[in-house]
């Protein structure tokens, strides 16, 4: 592959920018399905890696379980950390790359993450390393957008602009059931994969662009493409939540599809 440490600097400085919240808060349901997905209960102890600002440490925290939450990205860990607290619950916060934790093996009962390690360059090793660090009989669990629907679009729409490394795998394919199941498969007793839908709101297609101009990935695509092609991307943008909109009022209302996949490791 590339430059691995390359690829994750980009990533780690582009997670660095904007508002990521905006984006943050629309995921949260996604987080809270991941967390009923994997029978999350007091007393157990969970991760949740590649965590952004902690939708799914939350969703864990409030049924009663003891969570750290890991991100490679500083920024993500100082956002994180200061909305656990101000929701008054003790989450451990930590910068941790996914594909290399800093815990011992079969520390957890679960390991999950909510559109957060399908982004990691080398899906094997990632892999890898969510089982390695739970428990024999636990759980990993984790949501990816599918190629299909309308966040899986949105997707790649960004990488034409802002193409990785060619040998960089879409994180897109995490939202195939065969290849959800291929890479996990070998790690587990068994794989589980179901997909649902992500509801989408803004109040017109224009605002959601607007929005979106807010977040990491636009933000450093604004600081890295031409006028002209931040303009294009944009336009684009707009032309895919208008194709994708469900709403008859003038507002926007999409149904974004994603795979949430649950797997036991083998006891």
């Amino acid at each position: 592959m590339s430059d691995v440490e390359a690829v994750k600097r980009r990533q780690r400085e582009m997670w660095g920018l904007g508002d990521y919240p905006v984006i943050g808060r629309q995921l949260e349901p996604a987080a809270d399905a991941l967390c009923d997905a994997c029978a999350v209960s007091a007393g157990q102890e969970v991760l949740d890696v590649a965590a952004g600002d902690g939708n799914f440490a939350l969703a864990c925290a409030r049924e009663g379980a003891s969570v750290v939450a890991s991100d490679f990205a500083a920024r993500m860990v100082e956002l994180g950390r200061a909305r656990t607290e101000a929701e008054g619950y003790d989450v451990e916060w930590l910068e941790a790359d996914a594909e290399a934790l800093p815990f011992e093996e079969a520390r957890f009962d679960c390991v999950g993450s909510a559109f957060g390690v399908f982004l990691a360059p080398r899906p094997g090793v990632v892999a890898a390393e969510l089982f390695r660090v739970v428990r024999p009989g636990g759980t990993v669990g984790l949501t990816a957008w599918t190629p299909e629907g309308f966040s899986g679009e949105f997707m790649e729409l960004g990488r034409r602009f802002s193409p990785p490394p060619e040998d960089v795998p879409s994180p897109r394919e995490w939202g195939i059931e065969e290849t959800a199941e291929a890479r996990l498969g070998p790690l587990a007793a068994r794989v589980q994969v179901e997909r649902r839908t992500l509801p989408w709101t803004a109040a017109s297609a224009a605002a959601f662009v607007e929005q979106i101009e807010t977040v990491p990935s636009y933000v450093a695509a604004r600081a890295t493409l031409s006028q002209a092609d931040f303009e294009e991307l944009r336009s684009e943008t707009l032309a895919l939540a208008q194709r994708w909109n469900g709403a008859t009022d003038g507002t926007m209302s999409v149904d974004s599809e994603y795979l949430l996949v649950v797997a036991r490791k083998r006891g």
